[in-house]
Formats: structure tokens, C-alpha cells, sequence
């Protein structure tokens, strides 16, 4: 996503972190928030592609304040620097997870270390970087903004260890909505989009009819700017009129 547009002042900026923006719907979100005017801090665990997603949208945005901190949000040192690097934010948005065991297989031959895994990369680090942050958040009166899933609603063959840990961290949003009235809680689906996890979910098959990330990009940058109230969203119900 090139942008054009410059960002307003520095000293009138937001600051929003963004885990997992090497690629795909993070890095996509990454241009969008900052044409928005937001300075970003963004994560992945690929530092080289980290870096080389920051410079070509600060090349297409010039003035962006994007920091690339590169780690695992599973890791929680990574997590902890990730604090001390982004400092006080307006918004958190945990893009980060993983898909877990693939090719997917049945609930009946989930490996049990693997679905663990996803746990921990899809549920146990992003709510652990929400209490890390949740502070700030209350303070500044900020948003978190967790991606999710149609998995986590739907009994869709062989997705069982991603529905499952995204349907946690649905459930972990609502209730956090429910006891965090100072700030904005939203889960968020983004349709099936053209990315590498998709991929990797359906191996040989051509998913080039899905739809680029940055296409859902103006939907949740409505989310953030308007401050739509707290709950789960699909992006496409949020496409700006």
C-alpha cells in the first residue's frame, strides 16, 4: 500500500503498535494507520522483512515514524521490549498468530504440542501484551483491536486448533470489553484475504481470487478514527459509504 499523503505533526500523533507486520493484513494496516497520522511500532519475528516492510512505506509515505522492533510476541523479553520501545499508545492491535498444524488436520489427529502452540501465539500473547499495555490504554482512553476469525464461529473441517484458539480470544475480548468501559475493545474478522497463512491453509491451490489486505484496510481505520463502540466486527460490514 503506497501512500501519498503526509502525516500531521509529529507532536499530534497517536501511536499505535501492530505485532506481525512483516507482511500481509500487518503491514497493510501499517500504511494505512500511518497515512492516518499515526506513528507505528510494529513487530514480526522475520527482522530482515520487518525492516525492509518499514522503509517501503516510509518510501511511499515520506515523514511516516514507523520503529521495527523485531521478535516473537510468544517470547515474553520480546514482549517486555516491545513495551519499554513503544512506550505509552493509543491503540494496540494484535495481528500476530499463527495458523498452527498444516496441512489441517482433524480434531481427532490434532497434535496436542502443536495446538498448544497455537494457544499460546493466537490467545496467551495477546491477551499478556493487553495487560502489559492496558494501563496506558485506560489513561489515554485507547483501543485494542484484535484480529480474528470466521474460524471462530464456524465448524469449518480441519480448522478446529485455529477456530479454537480464535474463539478464545473472542470470548477473552468480550469479557474484557465488559470490564474495561474506559477504553475501546473490538474483535475483528477480515474475510478470507490473499495472504501467506492463507496459503499455507489450502497448499496448491490457487487463492488468487481472494481479495489484497489493503482492501480491508479503509474498513478498520473507520474503526479506529471513528471509535465505533466496542464488539466484534466483520471488515466488510465496516467499508466506508
Amino acid at each position: 500500500m503506497r501512500c501519498r499523503s503526509h502525516p500531521p505533526n509529529v507532536e499530534t500523533m497517536k501511536k499505535a503498535l501492530i505485532t506481525g507486520a512483516s507482511r500481509g493484513l500487518g503491514r497493510a494496516l501499517t500504511a494505512g494507520l500511518a497515512a492516518a497520522g499515526y506513528a507505528v511500532v510494529v513487530d514480526a519475528r522475520n527482522g530482515e522483512a520487518l525492516r525492509s516492510a518499514a522503509s517501503d512505506i516510509r518510501a511511499g509515505l515520506p515523514g511516516a515514524d514507523i520503529t521495527a522492533v523485531p521478535g516473537d510476541v510468544t517470547d515474553p523479553a520480546h514482549r517486555s521490549v516491545l513495551r519499554a520501545a513503544a512506550g505509552e499508545i493509543d491503540l494496540l492491535v494484535n495481528n500476530a498468530g499463527t495458523l498452527g498444524a498444516a496441512p489441517l488436520p482433524a480434531m481427532a489427529d490434532y497434535p496436542p504440542d502443536e495446538l498448544r502452540d497455537a494457544f499460546e501465539a493466537n490467545v496467551i500473547a495477546p491477551v499478556a501484551l493487553i495487560q502489559l499495555f492496558l494501563p496506558a490504554l485506560r489513561e489515554r482512553g485507547g483501543a485494542v483491536l484484535n484480529i480474528t476469525s470466521d474460524a471462530a464461529v464456524e465448524p469449518y473441517a480441519g480448522w478446529g486448533g485455529y477456530g479454537a484458539a480464535k474463539a478464545a480470544l473472542e470470548q477473552a475480548s468480550n469479557v474484557l470489553a465488559a470490564e474495561e468501559t474506559a477504553i475501546r475493545v473490538w474483535w475483528v474478522d477480515p474475510g478470507d484475504l490473499r495472504t501467506d497463512m492463507h496459503q499455507a491453509a489450502f497448499p496448491g491451490q490457487d487463492i488468487s481470487d481472494r481479495p489484497l489486505p489493503e482492501s480491508v484496510v479503509p474498513a478498520l481505520v473507520r474503526l479506529v478514527t471513528e471509535r465505533l463502540p466496542s464488539g466484534r466486527y466483520r471488515a466488510a460490514e465496516l467499508v466506508p459509504a
